[in-house]
């Protein structure tokens, strides 16, 4: 039976097609399962495609905002070439794809010789989970969740994140002040607020640890390696695993990660379509 993609405006339709396809592989299709449990909680127009073959759910695209890269799970060489046909069809064009190595790869391929445009590599993240946790020792203050108190600094480290990265946030101020009084950011207090670290919510037993963030002038003492491993630390002691995403490019929080007990499972790449 040929693979049908099927496209969806309502995340929570899609979900309801595919949730049982990304729960089964918490950690590889963790990032399209937040996404679209984040626009179920605060709605904005977006495109959800489910390729099914038969009634099993094989893949999962996600794009919201709508000029945002499309962000798929990984999939199949027929899966992805179903979704580029589809989206080329539609005559959608996204800036871009964001995927597991091969599957970006693929669906990059795919879509330059189905629209006769260029692409060139964007971005290269790395997947680690949580394997054997290593707290460091020696680093002075101690983690501590955020409280309303806390408003002006989270904002102002989250606003330092996204230029330092270069990614813009999608996420109104309103937003983290809610995140902010939900206990998502911690901040790690060493007579004073030194590193920002954010999480997600836990789905399908898997949280991820986000936001990462020491202000230069506190960086190299140790602080978001401390902070991230007790954010990582009360996740396990509420029953889940973690796990976070890293710059490919930057060798001090690859190395800083994998001190701490994450390893490393999995490559995500972008890709920019030009021309």
């Amino acid at each position: 039976m040929a693979i049908e993609v099927h496209l969806y405006d309502d995340p929570s339709v899609a979900l309801a097609r595919a949730g049982k396809f990304l729960a089964s592989r918490p950690v590889h299709r963790n990032l399209v399962l937040t996404l679209l449990h984040g626009r179920i909680a605060r709605p904005e127009p977006g495109r959800y495609w489910v390729a099914h073959d038969g009634d099993r759910g094989v893949g999962v695209g996600f794009q919201s905002p709508l000029d945002f890269f499309v962000t798929t799970t990984p999939m199949t060489d027929e899966a992805t070439d179903a979704l580029v046909a589809r989206i080329a069809a539609d005559g959608i064009a996204p800036p871009g794809v964001q995927a597991e190595a091969a599957t970006a790869a693929r669906f990059t391929g795919q879509w330059t010789e189905a629209t006769g445009s260029a692409a060139r590599p964007d971005q290269g993240l790395r997947i680690y989970q949580l394997i054997d946790l290593e707290p460091p020792v020696g680093v002075s203050g101690s983690l501590r969740v955020t409280t309303a108190a806390d408003r002006a600094v989270v904002h102002e480290m989250i606003a330092a994140f996204h230029r330092d990265t270069g990614e813009r946030s999608v996420l109104d101020p309103a937003v983290h002040d809610e995140r902010i009084d939900a206990g998502v950011y911690s901040l790690w207090d060493d007579d004073g607020p030194r590193a920002l670290v954010g999480r997600t919510e836990t789905i399908a037993g898997m949280s991820r640890v986000q936001a990462v963030f020491t202000p230069p002038e506190w960086r190299r003492r140790g602080y978001a390696g401390a902070a991230v491993a007790a954010v990582s630390e009360r996740i396990r002691a509420e029953g889940a695993d973690a796990m976070l995403f890293t710059d490919l490019g930057n060798p001090t929080s690859n190395s800083v990660y994998r001190r701490i007990g994450y390893r490393a499972v999995a490559e995500n790449l972008r890709y920019r379509f030009t021309g």
